[in-house]
């Protein structure tokens, strides 16, 4: 991922499957990606600027939606899609969870919007000062606080041992960084229907990484394998 700590995902793909006919996504996904940068941008320029939301779009969202993107995230209270993306009623498929842990009703949910509602574009967002990698750091093997907090902290827990540990903030911010990746590996590996539409070319990943502070989104290099003749 083109982060500053640069995790594996996007650098994986790209440089090592590129032999086997991967290549930089198509240009649906080039869009999809131009205009969540397009609202970020907004959005940091003047969070306190409305969303694109008119009785008229609220009236024509009862009788449709065709989402451009589809959003996994950390359902933390400070991190809304819509709102760091600039986004009116149905432009954005989002899915939360603590930590962006996948599981099978994260995964019918996005296997929902790819098949269904034809989203070119998945984006896996973890955030600054992210409170379920925290927690997982902070709580040892083998200590349980509930069997569903362990399912979390277990799902988490290899990004965390990924992460090279240093000071505490930069292995936060690195554990993150790899539970993102794992996330996207996880939607690819666990979803015969996210798998066989990325294989096709027709729905592309990226990893993406929210600034609290700042409301910047960095994202990852996205990647999508295409067909060749």
């Amino acid at each position: 991922m083109s982060f500053s700590r640069v995790p594996r995902l996007g650098l994986v793909l790209v440089g090592c499957l590129a032999a086997a006919g991967w290549a930089t996504p198509s240009s649906a996904i080039d869009r999809a990606i131009e205009r969540l940068k397009a609202g970020n941008a907004a959005f940091v320029a003047d969070p306190a600027g409305s969303l694109p939301i008119t009785p008229d779009a609220r009236r024509a969202s009862a009788q449709d939606q065709t989402p451009f993107a589809s959003v996994l995230s950390c359902a933390d209270s400070r991190v809304p899609p819509e709102v760091i993306f600039r986004t009116g009623l149905g432009e954005l498929f989002v899915v939360r969870a603590a930590g962006q842990v996948t599981d099978r009703s994260i995964l019918a949910s996005l296997e929902y919007s790819a098949e269904l509602l034809r989203v070119p574009l998945i984006v896996v967002m973890g955030h600054e000062s992210c409170g379920a990698v925290a927690a997982t750091i902070a709580t040892p093997p083998g200590k349980s606080l509930s069997a569903n907090l362990d399912y979390l902290f277990k799902a988490i827990r290899p990004s965390v041992s990924a992460a090279r540990p240093s000071d505490d903030a930069v292995h936060l911010r690195a554990a993150i960084l790899e539970n993102v990746e794992e996330s996207i590996n996880h939607l690819i590996d666990d979803s015969d229907v996210l798998r066989r539409k990325f294989e096709g070319g027709t729905i592309g990943f990226v990893g993406a990484y929210y600034e609290l502070a700042s409301g910047r989104v960095i994202f990852s290099e996205a990647v999508s394998r295409t067909t060749h003749k």
